[in-house]
């Protein structure tokens, strides 16, 4: 029997995921239609069963809101899977053409790179508020730099001449690269200095 292959275009059997933190938390079995339709909704930990890319588009409908801008992070938020998934599937191919590799060997590798290692909570002592720094759980990790991925590349795309599938091709070559243009990168780097500031 022949593998699946994402979008029917890309070959996902020899990505591996080298970060052993969220090895667990990225799937990279992909599903002939990549539309799991919540079916794993009512078990814990339901997200870690589903193709990283599905988990990519789910959030690209519903990104969330950045301090109440919610025309600039969910501005092209239509909650119509098949949007999402033709904006994948563009992107991806912009990937491909970039770079010259495979888009979901990319895409995982930078979810690994742009996954914040600490974050910073506030705690409440004797009426005072403190931060204090803390390891990020494996799948919050995952969620942390998927929000910020869908989130940064709909703000670049707001009043802009790019669409949202070039914006979000070039935040995940941004974070494959490490580059500090990737708005998720860059949060990870500013959310680990303050971790180690509050120390």
């Amino acid at each position: 029997m022949s593998n699946i292959l994402a979008f029917g275009k890309w070959d996902c059997s020899q990505i591996k995921v080298e970060d052993p933190g969220v090895a667990p938390y990225i799937v990279t079995n992909p599903m002939i239609v990549n539309k799991t339709g919540a079916r794993y909704a009512g078990n814990k930990f339901y997200k870690s069963k589903i193709f990283i890319v599905e988990r990519l588009m789910n959030k690209l409908m519903v990104p969330g809101h950045r301090s109440k801008k919610h025309k600039i992070t969910s501005r092209q938020c239509t909650g119509k899977g098949l949007t999402t998934y033709t904006l994948v599937e563009k992107a991806f191919t912009i990937i491909e053409t970039k770079l010259k590799k495979n888009p979901v060997e990319v895409f995982v590798k930078a979810v690994e790179n742009a996954a914040p290692r600490e974050e910073v909570i506030a705690i409440e002592y004797g009426g005072a508020r403190y931060p204090k720094a803390l390891e990020c759980a494996p799948q919050r990790r995952v969620d942390l730099v998927l929000r910020q991925m869908t989130q940064g590349s709909f703000a670049k795309s707001f009043n802009a001449k790019k669409g949202a599938a070039e914006t979000l091709a070039d935040e995940i070559i941004s974070a494959y690269q490490m580059s500090p243009n990737s708005g998720a990168i860059s949060k990870k780097l500013e959310l680990e200095r303050q971790a180690d500031a509050a120390r």
